[in-house]
């Protein structure tokens, strides 16, 4: 497994998908290119009772986590649980300002006690320095920049090969640090350089470095507006052929063009913990954006496991579940957390795994 995600760095290979899944719903298309426009970030549907009725014909394809509950939880018995996380919109609100985008105590809470009990990892778009901060938890893995910026809690890592071979301690000692994208950097700095210079005089426009990528949010800016924008973006990456754009909940993403996601990120955190050939083992992963499908087609890809996507109106998504909002989200870890402890001995995940709290 880990010759495996490893070749597929070095050669920027890109996975091979089957529809063929245990417990996962058939996948549907990627999201329209029309999600890109300030204002098409979700459907518009024509009045409430509309707006309803399409939002629960989706939720046939795409049921509830919390009333599924008990269904999903009899299936996993047995079975070793890994709790994968995005961060906005899923732990925290969407909001105006990113910088504003805080998590509530009663949900850091909540992750807290899932991960007592599970390996937990937060998967961000965000640096990881960011997201960490904005969590403060430190017996959980980080992800940041999509992925790019991996680092796990001290514990011993089980697995036939050691490590990857990018594996490094920082400063400390004391933290697994893995950075695919490293080489890339230089060239980061001056793409965030240009892209503040270039885009200073529209109105709402914000650049936010995340060390591996950046992100042009465009939440504010006007609609008339937008098109300026997109073309200023554009423009300068036509000199950085190594830079692919992409785009999310209102935000442009520009990132190395690796072959490396959220879901590598995922398989990377299984082989780290010594469970990616495992078949016993059940990834749930919890995300919003369109970032996060990648994610879900890995854990269609295994044939098990949760894929649980976030949204309030109907969306294409690769997820087999949803949940509707950050609320649902807290209650679904909260009842999460209750059934492992009331389905198995007080054995926190720092006595089965080495995991400090």
């Amino acid at each position: 497994m880990f010759k495996r995600n490893f070749a597929k760095l070095n050669q920027a290979m890109g996975f091979q998908r089957s529809s063929n899944r245990q417990k996962v719903q058939p996948g549907v298309s990627d999201l329209s290119s029309n999600e890109r426009a300030p204002n098409s970030c979700h459907p518009v549907i024509n009045g409430a009772v509309s707006d309803d009725a399409n939002y629960s014909s989706w939720m046939v394809d795409h049921p509830s986590a919390l009333t599924s509950f008990d269904q999903m939880m009899k299936d996993a018995k047995g079975k070793k649980i890994v709790v994968f996380l995005d961060y906005d919109g899923t732990l925290s609100p969407i909001v105006n300002d990113p910088d504003l985008a805080f998590m509530s105590d009663e949900m850091r809470a909540a992750v807290r006690e899932v991960a007592k009990y599970f390996p937990t990892a937060i998967i961000s778009g965000r640096s990881r320095d960011k997201v960490k901060g904005f969590v403060q938890l430190n017996n959980i893995y980080y992800a940041g920049s999509h992925g790019m910026d991996i680092m796990a809690p001290p514990r011993p890592v089980r697995s036939s090969d050691g490590k990857y071979h990018t594996v490094s301690l920082d400063r400390k000692g004391n933290e697994a640090v893995f950075q695919p994208a490293q080489k890339f950097l230089p060239s980061i700095q001056k793409i965030l350089k240009e892209l503040e210079e270039a885009i200073m005089k529209i109105q709402g426009a914000r650049v936010e470095n995340n060390r591996f990528c950046v992100s042009v949010h465009f939440r504010q800016v006007r609609d008339e507006d937008y098109g300026i924008l997109e073309e200023k973006v554009k423009s300068i990456l036509k000199h950085y052929p190594d830079f692919r754009l992409g785009w999310g909940k209102k935000v442009m993403e520009i990132r190395p063009s690796i072959e490396w996601d959220k879901g590598n990120a995922l398989e990377y955190l299984l082989d780290t913990l010594g469970l990616g050939n495992c078949t016993d083992v059940l990834p749930v992963y919890i995300g919003d954006d369109r970032t996060d499908e990648d994610a879900f087609r890995v854990i269609q890809k295994r044939g098990q496991g949760y894929p649980i996507v976030v949204a309030s109106s109907p969306k294409d998504t690769k997820a087999s579940y949803s949940l509707h909002d950050p609320s649902e989200v807290l209650t679904f870890l909260l009842r999460l957390a209750r059934w492992r402890k009331a389905s198995s001995s007080s054995r926190s995940l720092s006595q089965i795994w080495g995991v400090g709290s």
